[in-house]
């Protein structure tokens, strides 16, 4: 890391703590894990940014946003972005697709039985990787003046779940998606130790694929100058990974 980069710890819900961590900054890049408490922390972040003479947020969001979406993270990104478009700053809402990182997610599974779940059927869905979120991110930061607009950041391509187990397999481990439709695929979740809310947020972002074309666009090329990185590329950067000894 640069030696220019100063770091200092926080607790987000300490509002002097996020007062003594603004003072003196231009721009704030906010970002924080959903969670049920994630609404509040960063209204707090906003309105302290805002008493602080921050110019200009950059806010991970979600990719689909509004009051009337089928999915609750969505809709608190949606009440966030809003309080940051109210208070006159500048404003970047970057609404990235899901991650391709979170596809480890599904190592257990596929060590242990060669399979994988979900309940979208034959919806496509867009995966970006996280590192081209974040070269738009610093995009946004370092803009000369604040701006005011969304940026919806997507992969190269949408694909269907039995898609991406066709691409899992290429890399020489067969592996199959089995489509348990919302409720199985609830109740799968639920047997694993997740909280009720994502247990509920997984499914919504399942169901919603069905609802909202996840189309790819151009934003990370335009933006950053290269193409956005290929599921196929991930793929093979934790080949090792997916490849791991059968369990059980």
């Amino acid at each position: 890391m640069d030696s220019s980069v100063h770091f200092i710890e926080g607790d987000a819900a300490d509002e002097g703590a996020l007062r003594r961590t603004f003072e003196g900054a231009e721009k704030l890049f906010l970002a924080m894990a959903n969670g049920p408490e994630q609404k509040a922390l960063e209204l707090r972040a906003v309105a302290v940014a805002r008493e602080v003479g921050i110019r200009h947020i950059v806010k991970v969001s979600a990719p689909v946003v509004g009051p009337d979406v089928p999915v609750a993270i969505a809709r608190m990104h949606f009440e966030i972005e809003q309080a940051i478009e109210r208070s006159a700053m500048g404003f970047s809402h970057l609404r990235p697709y899901g991650f391709m990182q979170n596809t480890l997610a599904l190592l257990p599974s596929i060590r242990a039985t060669g399979t994988f779940f979900g309940a979208a059927g034959d919806a496509p869905l867009n995966r970006v990787d996280a590192r081209d979120v974040a070269d738009v991110a610093v995009f946004a930061l370092t803009k000369p003046e604040p701006e005011q607009r969304a940026y919806v950041v997507t992969g190269p391509e949408a694909m269907t779940h039995d898609d991406l187990a066709e691409r899992i397999s290429a890399l020489g481990r067969p592996v199959r998606y089995i489509d348990l439709g919302p409720d199985a695929y609830r109740a799968h979740l639920r047997r694993q130790p997740l909280p009720d809310w994502l247990v509920e947020h997984l499914v919504e972002i399942e169901l919603l694929a069905r609802v909202y074309p996840e189309m790819p666009n151009d934003t990370v090329l335009r933006t950053t100058g290269h193409p956005p990185r290929t599921t196929e590329a991930f793929l093979r950067e934790n080949a090792e990974a997916f490849l791991g000894p059968h369990e059980g």
